[in-house]
């Protein structure tokens, strides 16, 4: 029976119209999915839908009506006043009004409009200025009605902004020359179409200001849409530059364009195959056929490379291309089954569209593998004899020693006679890369993946100059006084209590000790049906109201004395409205402002603080926390009196049992925002709170720092994964344990000095980086294979090493260099474009394919001369 490599050939050969046809065929179809293509650009949907976190984060947002927010700054430092002057208030109070229209029908509820919520933006004209009016009364009026006509009034407008202590930094810069329009959104989706729509309204204002836009809404949704469409541009180009490469070498523009031919049949398939299936395109599969170009060009470069050294006239293409299919059949399968294993593995990690990437980019592999072995030989056949005229290396005997051949002539040599010396730098380089590794640091940062030209970029450096940090993240406290069970101790404070103040209002309600005794004979009937704190006073209280409904006319008055005393302890239970827990989120928050962490926060401390200022006067010394509840309960009544009452539901729940504190970080690096968490961790412990708190991080920011952890996890892990599933395979495909393992040292070693590269340059270990190391796997073990399989089949023929590696410098060191030079300088291209992403994946696949073809070629033959008798056993010299 042939064996199957001979079958598939053969087949290809014979049937080679037919191969073609279905290979179009197939094609067509599976591209023909291509309309039903759905976008999905939200990173939130990285993480699972059941993720603690993330659904942690959508409670949070719902119970504080909480939006996610675009940034919109305007900057003036050409006037003295900054942007306190009438014209640029004019512009301000245009844009304001402009955004405020933003809204659009909800393609999801045709009901509603989706866009800016007007009633929650932040902008000058849209909110109230607190002062005094009176002796314990405040007045609020507009803070800007209308645009000023002369500069008194625009001042005027600036000090009353920078006596708010809740919108200086935060709206305006202290310096006065920056001011920001915060525009919440019904759906962050809606964030980018935002942005181009408040671009034109920009290029129509004029004026000498500068504005920019950023909101961590607008870079996630920007980078979606940017990474589409600069994959449609970057691909082609990347195309072109290898297609340049490629007739360098080989001259024949309809052999050439193979490689292509194969890369696009495999892109099309594997992407229509993944619409069809019905998964959406994420930002993360965006960059599949990036990927996958990269891998399915490695084993066509390879056909086209040995095709273009063994054909002669006389052996005629048929015959040649049957011997290249042969030679290559077995290395090429493996190393397409290592590659589509090692993306396989990202099944193990946690990220959802990490899984539906590694499944299909593992089988657009599989698809490029197919297309190789049965396409290429059905297309050379369709090319005439006449065609390939003065190609290959045959007859031209000077190109043998063009400066590839030579170069690879002399590293040959080197290897063989230097190889201890080769070893010896290779362990020097090793060393400094592990070194290099110690330095990493994880830490993602979505305002870094625009390039420093871009106007997000710029945005984002200029906004956080200004202000105290545009990126946000919410510390959610929740007081558990209310929720506790109820225990004898909590009963006995409320009898004391009760009986203490019963006595003290004996002289005006002589009876209201005895009704208190009485009221407490029945708690225990309470107790027994209810086993909480809350629920209990709730019970006493409705208890008391039963029995002051049909006491006397003295006794109803001091049972209504005696419920106020119940209220009270039952507002003590608001655990927000108490001056102790106030005071505590003050400290915390100065705490964190003082650690340089955040920039700026904003609770209910900082509202009750300032409403108790203004009511006493308006003096500094009077922005406290008032030492009553009463009074704390004032300032939350005074507070609501403005035009914007709902505001306070933003900071602190309705029951005043749950509060949020809004926290300002002015950097966009994750490691940033696990340091915060830690400090609040650090300070709970340090500093216990008066009462029982718990709290909990959400916030778009925050969700940012988990995903990073799970993809630094889930990454890890699919690594390690296929690391053990590569080296059982290669084990297998040698027999030797101790050739796997030789087979994997090009792979460790370029993984290595990758990221003993990005310690040692300062480069942040981020999503690209952590998908593109899987990569590596796929494309080092690529080279090895195809380095150590002929160099078994050569020494099985000729049983001496010294004569191995001369053939091996020949033909099949040239193929891995013509792949090494192709594929690595073809995506340098990438570097153009403006997103980072894609600059480091140019960067990274560069690195890599260098890294393990100089490897491949300069460490497995200097290993293989050094330790001979380990690997070539007598059976194979024989």
């Amino acid at each position: 029976m042939k064996p199957l490599k001979d079958v598939l050939v053969d087949y290809s050969i014979h049937h080679y119209r037919l191969v073609i046809l279905i290979t179009i065929v197939f094609t067509l179809v599976t591209g023909s999915f291509f309309p039903q293509v759905t976008m999905d650009t939200d990173p939130e949907n990285m993480l699972e839908t059941n993720e603690p976190a993330r659904i942690f984060h959508n409670q949070t947002k719902e119970r504080f009506n909480l939006s996610d927010t675009v940034v919109l700054g305007i900057i003036n430092e050409n006037h003295p006043d900054g942007v306190f002057n009438p014209a640029t208030l004019k512009r301000i109070h245009a844009l304001t009004e402009f955004a405020a229209g933003l809204r659009w029908k909800d393609e999801n509820h045709p009901d509603r409009y989706a866009g800016v919520i007007e009633v929650d933006m932040i902008a000058p004209s849209l909110l109230d200025h607190m002062s005094q009016q009176g002796p314990g009364t405040i007045k609020f009026e507009w803070l800007m009605a209308s645009p000023p006509e002369t500069e008194a009034e625009a001042l005027a407008i600036r000090d009353k902004v920078l006596s708010n202590p809740l919108l200086k930094g935060y709206m305006v810069s202290e310096d006065g020359k920056a001011l920001c329009l915060y525009l919440p959104l019904t759906d962050k989706l809606l964030s980018y179409r935002v942005y181009k729509e408040l671009l034109k309204k920009i290029e129509q204002l004029g004026g000498d200001e500068s504005y920019h836009i950023t909101g961590l809404p607008v870079s996630e949704g920007a980078i979606g849409v940017e990474m589409f469409t600069q994959m449609g541009t970057a691909t082609p180009l990347a195309m072109a530059v290898i297609c340049g490469l490629l007739m360098l070498f080989f001259r024949k523009w309809f052999l050439i364009i193979l490689p292509l031919i194969i890369a696009t049949v495999s892109i099309i398939s594997t992407m229509g195959l993944m619409i069809a299936f019905g998964f959406p395109v994420h930002i993360l599969s965006s960059m599949l056929p990036i990927f996958l170009m990269s891998i399915a060009m490695v084993d066509s470069v390879h056909v086209l490379s040995e095709f273009f050294d063994v054909y002669t006239k006389d052996k005629g293409r048929k015959q040649a291309i049957k011997e290249v299919v042969q030679t290559l059949f077995t290395p090429m399968l493996y190393t397409s089954l290592t590659t589509a294993a090692a993306f396989l593995s990202l099944t193990l990690t946690p990220i959802p569209p990490a899984r539906v990437f590694g499944v299909f980019l593992s089988l657009g592999i599989i698809i490029a593998w197919g297309v190789t072995i049965m396409f290429v030989p059905a297309y050379i056949m369709i090319i005439p004899e006449r065609k390939l005229e003065n190609f290959g290396l045959s007859v031209q005997e000077e190109k043998k020693q063009n400066w590839l051949t030579s170069v690879l002539s002399v590293i040959g040599i080197l290897t063989y006679k230097r190889a201890k010396t080769v070893l010896v730098i290779l362990s020097i380089l090793v060393a400094v890369s592990i070194l290099g590794v110690s330095q990493i640091q994880v830490n993602d940062n979505y305002g870094k993946r625009f390039s420093h030209s871009h106007p997000l970029r710029k945005a984002d450096i200029a906004l956080n100059n200004h202000f105290a940090g545009t990126y946000t993240a919410y510390l959610t406290l929740k007081g558990n006084d209310r929720e506790k069970l109820l225990t004898g101790y909590d009963v006995r404070q409320i009898v004391k209590g009760l009986v203490l103040f019963s006595h003290r209002i004996i002289n005006e309600y002589p009876g209201a000790p005895e009704l208190a005794v009485e009221m407490t004979e029945q708690f225990p009937n309470i107790v027994e049906q209810h086993n909480t704190f809350g629920t209990f006073l709730d019970a006493v209280i409705e208890s008391v109201e039963k029995t002051a409904a049909d006491a006397s006319d003295k006794d109803y008055y001091a049972l209504q004395e005696l419920k106020n005393f119940l209220e009270i302890e039952k507002e003590k239970r608001k655990t927000f409205k108490r001056p102790d827990v106030l005071n505590y989120m003050a400290d915390l928050q100065a705490y964190m402002e003082k650690t340089g962490l955040i920039g700026k926060s904003q609770s209910v401390a900082d509202v009750v603080r300032y409403v108790n200022r203004e009511l006493r006067g308006g003096k500094d010394e009077d922005f406290r926390i008032p030492e009553k509840l009463q009074s704390v309960s004032e300032c939350y009544m005074q507070y609501q009196q403005s035009h914007r009452p709902n505001e306070l539901w933003h900071m602190v729940t309705p029951d005043y049992l749950q509060a949020s504190i809004r926290m300002q970080f002015s950097s966009g690096d994750s490691m940033n925002t696990k340091a915060a968490v830690k400090a609040v961790e650090e300070y709970f412990a340090n500093y216990p709170p008066p009462v029982e708190l718990s709290y909990r991080w959400a916030g778009l920011h925050y969700i940012n720092l988990v995903l990073e952890t799970r993809l630094v996890g889930g990454f890890l892990k699919s690594f390690i994964g296929s690391f053990i599933i590569v080296f059982v395979m290669m084990s297998f495909l040698f027999r030797s344990p101790l050739w796997g393992g030789l087979c994997m040292l090009p792979l460790t070693i370029t993984l290595l000095f990758i990221y003993g590269l990005v310690g040692i340059t300062g480069k942040d270990y981020d999503l690209p980086v952590a998908v593109l190391s899987t990569l590596s796997l796929g494309m080092a073990v690529d080279f090895a294979i195809h380095f150590l399989q002929r160099s078994r089949s050569i020494y099985g023929v000729t049983g001496s090493w010294q004569k191995v590696f001369p053939i091996m410098f020949a033909e099949p060191a040239r193929a891995i260099s013509r792949n090494v030079l192709v594929i690595a300088i073809g995506f340098l291209p990438l570097m153009v474009a403006s997103l980072v992403p894609y600059k480091v994946t140019g960067i990274m696949l560069c690195l890599i394919l260098f890294c393990s073809g100089l490897i491949t070629l300069f460490v497995l033959p200097a290993v293989l001369t050094v330790a001979e008798n380990w690997f070539f056993n007598k059976k194979m010299r024989g």
